[in-house]
């Protein structure tokens, strides 16, 4: 069986490496699960680099929360899925349902946890999902972090959005764009951030009713606010460095659902929130159940996560490399033969 591994204390690419591993085969309570394709996310950069929480992996790893295959066999006592199920891990292993607390389990992908990058993978299952019917291999690889977290984004917690809403999204990511994709399935208008015309209209043309290059406005929550009616719900994956312009794009009653790692320096004034009786709310991807609810949504809306590019199981460097680049647009995966 081969998979990619990162190396202990791994701080670049160069620490990667695609390896031989025995045979696996899954214990009580366990499935194994022929990878058919994974995605990349921004916490995967970071986690190759060093730079996720923690630093450095100290133990070798295999890399990468989200992959979608087929469950090959099962362990004694396995009640939820049979060998041929189309399915993909969860980003939290231990999190079925709930609020967030602080028993969420091992997070796929780093330090201490399995990696989907590999041909075959053993997870216990409680941490494996049904895929939605309607979906490629492909493209349900791109929901277990990206997917979840913008259903949760969207639909959990004390304001979830509803029929008439406005919703800002930043940039044109995985994130943003599956929330983009939700949010107007659930007839919302929504709204774009980026500082690439071409991207800003590439996903107005995928459904988003309003573009805003942040470049050209330096002012963009405020002009926001001002001129496009403001926002009900931001999903803020930028963080410190642009939750202040968020702030200023706030209607009354609204939610900055925060993601936010992708400007993490600055230091916002939240006394906008005082003024239009607003919250924050802090997502770190989701449970078990938001997975399932949002495979549910795919089905009956026919909603297709946007894949931007395709890379084969052998050029995951190449991969890497171009979910860095500025041509990044959704979601980069990676298929297995």
């Amino acid at each position: 069986m081969r998979a990619w591994q990162l190396a202990a204390g791994a701080t670049s690419q160069d620490d990667l490496r695609l390896v031989e591993f025995e045979d696996v085969v899954p214990g009580a309570g366990e499935v194994a699960i022929r990878v058919r394709a994974c995605s990349l996310n921004y916490r995967d950069q970071a986690i190759v680099l060093g730079r996720y929480m923690g630093g450095p992996v100290p133990t070798p790893i295999v890399p990468l929360s989200d992959g979608a295959g087929d469950v090959i066999a099962v362990g004694a006592g396995v009640t939820r899925f049979k060998v041929g199920d189309r399915v993909a891990g969860t980003f939290f292993q231990g999190w079925v349902d709930g609020p967030p607390n602080p028993n969420t389990g091992v997070a796929l992908g780093a330090a201490g946890a399995p990696g989907m990058l590999a041909e075959v993978v053993i997870l216990p299952e409680q941490g494996v999902v049904p895929i939605a019917r309607s979906l490629s291999y492909a493209e349900a690889a791109c929901l277990p972090c990206a997917g979840v977290t913008a259903w949760n984004a969207l639909f959990e917690g004390p304001r979830p959005v509803k029929p008439g809403d406005r919703v800002l999204v930043l940039g044109t990511g995985g994130v943003s764009v599956l929330a983009m994709q939700l949010a107007k399935a659930a007839g919302c208008h929504v709204i774009a951030t980026s500082s690439d015309n071409a991207k800003l209209e590439r996903i107005k043309a995928l459904g988003a009713d309003e573009g805003v290059n942040y470049k050209d406005i330096e002012n963009w929550g405020g002009h926001i606010a001002a001129n496009l009616g403001g926002v009900d719900k931001v999903v803020e994956v930028g963080g410190a460095g642009t939750v202040q312009q968020s702030l200023a794009a706030l209607r009354h009653n609204a939610e900055i659902a925060l993601i936010g790692v992708l400007s993490p320096v600055g230091g916002p004034n939240p006394s906008a929130l005082m003024m239009t009786g607003s919250i924050l709310r802090g997502i770190f991807v989701g449970s078990r159940r938001m997975a399932e609810r949002l495979a549910a949504a795919i089905d009956a809306n026919g909603i297709k996560p946007v894949i931007g590019a395709t890379f084969a199981f052998e050029d995951v460097k190449k991969a890497y490399d171009y979910a860095t680049s500025r041509d990044l647009f959704s979601k980069v995966v990676i298929e297995l033969a």
